[in-house]
């Protein structure tokens, strides 16, 4: 039974309403008024959320559903299509999410874009990403949700590019809007598949795509099920930057740092995982589209966790981290654990933008450096910095009790189930997290500042404005886990059971989760649940994380010739890949982009577009129409005598036919 409630709407429009007001009025406003608008619109919205999950939760588990129709958006024939948005287990805890971390992003940015040129255009664009994510979480069906996922699009090109003067940050920018389009187009082919299924079979006056009315049609979903679910994921690998589709991410860190918390942590990188769980009615019907799932996701994990390993940029080191652990996230939805999936979303959520935002905390100390090379000894000089970081660090390493540790260990735990080889991937994965993490915090705050003089004069811990929101991080960091406290260690695992209503529906359809064993090689044992197994593999992810941090901290802090001698000693060949990414980039400009280019200049420009669209439909109009009014100037030149000439001829030739008519 659904609860009527006009909230979810004002939930939604506020942070539009601030993007309005900051758009139009930026440069009359001063910083404070805009910082004002851009924060407060977040904060109330924040609020009304926390209202709205109040009287969620006040509701009995079957029937928790707040939904509020606000009209009839596309009444065609048999397609019917509302604004409406829902607030269900699912939907209230990523809302709480994106505005309680984007209320800290905010605050944060205040701080950090204090005398920027575009202050009011940046938080005209932080506030409306804000508005496009709710109509993503919140929207109770699939083509309103595209709506939000297409502004989450638009955003992100903004805000990457937002320092547009710099060439590196507008192509950054495009890059990410191209490569996410790229994925969109699948996904709307998608959302085809699923009208074309559904058109017909669905009671008239129906939404045919709310999520409601697709759960309880699924059976017409079953045969296009494999189809639909591969082509919405295409979507979701750009969105959320999996194999092929991660390469726009890493560039994406030409933005603010405030801009890659957001991205990178509560919001756009994760809608593509919030689909899949919103969709898993579709999803259960298909192991198949299960299988590609896992298996990209785990892949993801492993090989972006390597590139981590070489990098020098600070914020890049923390960009492939998130491709990373995106890939845990999609490896759980694969393994059919979508509750474990946002899990994992959630408490990433609280470490990363923690990191993040610590890495601008560093950055701002070092005026604007961002090479670790350049670092060294930071913890005497930002402590507050430092401690706030180092327990993301150990939150996103895995170490108990620490948020990361719960949500990590119990995707491997699911992937273990389904497959030891995924397991013993997303198990390599998690120890290279640890290192590099353990890497980055070395040289970053640990031994001698390596930072020229004159930066050593100036450097400082951050402002309140920027250092308060770290802390209230880095508390979510230790303790934002232990809502999944699972029960093989006494506890309740509440955040399974609260997700349990929206998922339930798997064990009605035949959950194909069960079946991806077989379609994975090495697939384990059909087993129930084992507190033992529980306890073995979560003291080898433990142990595993463990040795990953101590190994990252002896190396780059004892043995920093280590690194040095293990890359000559391999002829070097190996880190140059890492180091130099794999050369996906350089790969994908010589096979796609090189070639698209030369045949746009060969073919398609000197040929179609300026041969015919240009030289024959445009100008070749044009040259027709000029000439024609060159032949008509020659009867209309302005002339008496040619006047009379031409008046006695058309006289002439009217005589001679009447003549010849009335003779004949």
């Amino acid at each position: 039974m659904h609860e009527s409630t006009e909230i979810l709407r004002w939930i939604v429009a506020l942070p539009l309403i601030g993007a309005a007001l900051n758009g139009f009025l930026n440069r009359r406003l001063p910083e404070a008024v805009v910082s004002a608008i851009g924060i407060g619109s977040v904060a109330v919205s924040f609020g009304l959320a926390l209202k709205a999950f109040f009287l969620l939760r006040a509701l009995p588990a079957e029937g928790r559903i707040l939904h509020d129709f606000v009209y009839q958006w596309i009444p065609v024939g048999d397609l019917q299509v509302d604004v409406g948005f829902t607030l269900d287990p699912l939907s209230g805890a990523m809302l709480l999410l994106v505005t309680g971390v984007g209320l800290l992003i905010h605050i944060y940015s205040s701080g950090y874009m204090h005398s920027d040129g575009g202050f009011g255009r940046y938080f005209a664009y932080l506030n409306l990403f804000v508005f496009s994510m709710l109509i993503l979480i919140t929207a109770d069906n699939l083509l309103l949700l595209f709506v939000g996922w297409e502004g989450v699009g638009l955003c992100s090109y903004l805000l990457i590019g937002f320092w547009f003067h710099e060439i590196a940050n507008s192509a950054a920018g495009k890059k990410a809007f191209i490569v996410n389009r790229i994925g969109d187009f699948g996904f709307l082919i998608g959302i085809f598949v699923i009208v074309r299924a559904l058109m017909g079979h669905v009671d008239e006056g129906a939404n045919i795509l709310a999520f409601s009315t697709m759960a309880e049609h699924a059976d017409l979903l079953a045969p296009v099920a494999t189809l639909a679910g591969l082509l919405l994921f295409v979507g979701a690998t750009g969105k959320s930057a999996q194999i092929p589709l991660f390469v726009w991410l890493p560039d994406a860190m030409a933005g603010p740092t405030p801009v890659s918390a957001l991205i990178h942590a509560a919001t756009m990188v994760t809608a593509g995982v919030y689909m899949m769980a919103r969709m898993s009615f579709l999803y259960d019907l298909t192991p198949v589209a299960l299988s590609v799932v896992a298996v990209v996701g785990a892949l993801t994990a492993l090989f972006a966790a390597t590139i981590g390993l070489a990098q020098t940029d600070i914020k890049k080191v923390l960009a492939y981290s998130t491709v990373s652990q995106l890939g845990y996230m999609f490896l759980a939805c694969g393994v059919g654990a979508y509750g474990v999936g946002i899990f994992h979303v959630l408490t990433h959520a609280f470490f990363k933008a923690l990191l993040f935002l610590g890495a601008g905390s560093v950055i701002h100390g070092m005026h604007h450096e961002q090479d670790m090379r350049q670092m060294g000894g930071l913890r005497k000089y930002m402590p507050l910095t430092f401690m706030t970081m180092m327990a993301a660090t150990l939150a996103i390493a895995g170490i108990f009790p620490f948020a990361g540790f719960f949500s990590k260990d119990e995707i491997l735990y699911k992937a273990w189930l389904q497959s030891p080889a995924l397991w013993l991937v997303g198990f390599l994965a998690a120890g290279l997290t640890a290192f590099y993490m353990a890497r980055l915090m070395a040289m970053t705050f640990f031994g001698e500042c390596r930072a020229p003089d004159e930066t050593k004069r100036h450097l400082h811990e951050s402002p309140w404005s920027m250092v308060g929101p770290l802390v209230v991080l880095g508390i979510l960091s230790l303790v934002g886990g232990w809502m999944g406290w699972p029960e093989f260690l006494g506890g309740s695992n509440a955040i399974h059971h609260w997700f349990a209503p929206v998922f339930e529906h798997g064990a009605a359809h035949g959950v194909a989760a069960t079946e991806v064993v077989h379609l994975v090689e090495g697939g384990a044992a059909e087993g129930g649940h084992s507190v033992a197994l529980e306890w073995t593999l979560a003291f080898l992810s433990l142990g595993w994380a463990a040795l990953g941090l101590f190994g990252g901290f002896f190396v780059y802090l004892k043995r920093p010739d280590l690194p040095g001698r293990a890359q000559q000693w391999v002829s070097g060949i190996p880190h140059r890949l890492i180091e130099n990414k794999y050369f996906v980039d350089e790969i994908y400009d010589a096979v796609i982009v090189w070639p698209i280019h030369r045949l746009s200049e060969t073919f398609l420009w000197r040929v179609v577009d300026a041969g015919i669209i240009d030289g024959l439909m445009v100008n070749g109009v044009g040259r027709f129409v000029g000439l024609v009014g060159q032949l008509l100037r020659l009867v209309q030149n302005g002339l008496l005598r040619w006047y009379a000439y031409s008046f006695a001829t058309g006289v002439l030739v009217i005589v001679i036919y009447v003549a010849r008519h009335y003779t004949g």
